[in-house]
């Protein structure tokens, strides 16, 4: 699913207009898209007090559409309109909502009446993605109150929480419905947490409009980006198709990090795994999965099919210049973590033909680019992008909506993921299984990559609900997974695909 920028939503709303499909046509179908969401979710909507809070802009005449659907087809219990402008302010399609509305006879009013804070429905449609900052004046102090006054009322914003922008106060969604794509505040954060449940309708600019440009590089992680790749597997199988994965990490005192790796690879799906490792951590390798086998660290390893490099490598300079030298002249596919990406600090490379996938966090990201932790942070999506265009490599870097970039310039968001995943290990299981599905999936690399990210996060978000954030582990998301893959297996078992 693309991500669009506001700027990218205007120039579509334009060139839909150009097509024939005027903007008070898009502005009904926005209208009645957020209608559909509240009958389904909040039926009988005749129960419910509802307050609609509208601005002069575009999406103020979303919210005179909602008041005027709600008011002529469900007879709420209560109805209150609130403009936040003098109706002489409106202009274009919101001028002829609210033409509209008034016509049905419905009333509305200038200010939030202590009544109505009785609300079990607050619509807000009082900003849209036109802000160009912080909310100030008048808005804030709606937005305040908004998100303070009604405490019984559910907050369902229309296209984006009001006042949606980094640095300033935001309404608080449970829901927003969001038209047409994503747009990037609503999936990134620190933004993205105030957007609650997010819904995205469609309300008439045609997709190719947007899913057939290039220059809208950004994608929102779904299952149907890589679903089709679990179908069922051929009665006949054996595990040869299904590829061998060689983690190569486990120094002595580190060999745990190196053995979830390999168990996480082989529980993905993959055929065969051999962890390399130290001699005197190879016991319990075994003793955690008795499946791996192993060698010796620096033992022949053209045979395999992806390798997965740095769990619990160490920095001793032999295996430095050793990780350094593989990553270099390998020509196998591999996945480069924890100290295989410290190797890399400070190294002049690109990579070749085989791929190459690091996933560092913005610690390791740093050490890889020579900026700052924070410098990554406030800059995460450009010095993906960046990065992955200019050294050849698909990067994961790992955090909170975990990006993942590819050479040609096209990046991911993956939605998925918890807090109660910033624990020790968790990284290895990721490597394992980004190496186990590109073991399995070969000729779809990408995909692979996507559903690897996404199944990690997936796995952490059923296993925190079951164990709760503070007692979740790594070795956890390994016995999650399961319930994570089904959620993609379901559709396709169903239909019978």
């Amino acid at each position: 699913m693309k991500v669009l920028t506001p700027a990218q939503m205007r120039e579509i709303d334009r060139r839909t207009n150009v097509l024939g499909i005027p903007g008070l046509v898009l502005m009904e179908n926005a209208g009645h898209r957020v209608v559909e969401v509240l009958a389904e979710r909040f039926s009988p909507l005749s129960a419910h007090r509802i307050v609609v809070v509208c601005g002069k802009g575009n999406n103020g005449g979303d919210g005179l559409v909602i008041a005027r659907q709600l008011h002529t087809r469900f007879h709420p219990r209560s109805l209150s309109v609130v403009l936040a402008f003098p109706p002489e302010e409106f202009q274009g399609d919101a001028a002829e909502n609210f033409r509209m509305l008034t016509a049905c006879g419905c009333s509305f009013s200038r200010e939030i009446a202590p009544a109505m804070t009785a609300a079990t429905l607050l619509v807000d449609a009082l900003l849209g993605t036109g802000l160009s900052g912080p909310a100030t004046g008048h808005a804030l102090e709606l937005i305040r109150a908004m998100n303070t006054q009604f405490p019984a009322a559910a907050r369902i914003s229309v296209d984006i929480p009001s006042g949606l922008h980094p640095d300033g106060e935001s309404v608080e969604a449970a829901l927003t419905v969001t038209f047409t794509a994503p747009k990037v505040a609503q999936v990134m954060p620190p933004t993205c947490d105030r957007v609650g449940e997010l819904i995205v309708a469609q309300i008439g600019s045609p997709s190719i409009l947007y899913e057939d440009d290039p220059e809208i590089f950004l994608h929102l992680t779904e299952t149907r980006d890589f679903a089709s790749m679990f179908r069922p597997r051929a009665r006949g199988a054996h595990k040869g198709e299904y590829g061998h994965v060689l983690v190569i990490g486990g120094a002595s005192g580190k060999g745990g990090a190196a053995a979830m790796a390999g168990w996480a690879a082989l529980k993905s799906g993959a055929g065969l795994v051999t962890v390399a490792t130290a001699e005197s951590e190879r016991s319990a390798v075994t003793t955690l999965a008795p499946e791996l086998m192993t060698q010796a660290l620096e033992a022949d390893h053209a045979t395999k099919d992806v390798l997965a490099l740095g769990p619990g490598l160490g920095r001793d300079p032999l295996l430095v210049q050793f990780a350094r030298r593989l990553f270099l002249e390998s020509s196998q596919p591999m996945v480069v973590d924890a100290d295989g990406l410290n190797a890399l600090a400070g190294l002049d490379y690109q990579g070749g033909s085989a791929l190459r996938v690091l996933t560092p966090h913005a610690g390791e990201m740093a050490r890889l680019t020579g900026l700052s932790s924070a410098e990554v942070q406030a800059r995460r999506l450009e010095v993906a992008r960046e990065f992955a265009m200019e050294r050849n490599v698909c990067l994961v870097l790992k955090g909170q909506r975990t990006l993942i970039a590819f050479p040609d310039g096209r990046v991911w968001i993956n939605p998925t993921g918890t807090p109660a995943m910033a624990t020790a290990g968790s990284g290895d299981i990721l490597t394992g299984m980004v190496a186990g599905m590109m073991a399995q999936f070969p000729d779809q690399p990408g995909p692979a990559v996507l559903a690897a990210v996404w199944l990690h996060g997936r796995a952490g978000d059923i296993g925190a609900r079951a164990v709760t954030e503070n007692c979740l582990t790594a070795t956890d998301l390994i016995r999650y997974l399961p319930e994570a893959l089904f959620e993609v297996e379901r559709p396709l078992r169903e239909h019978g695909r």
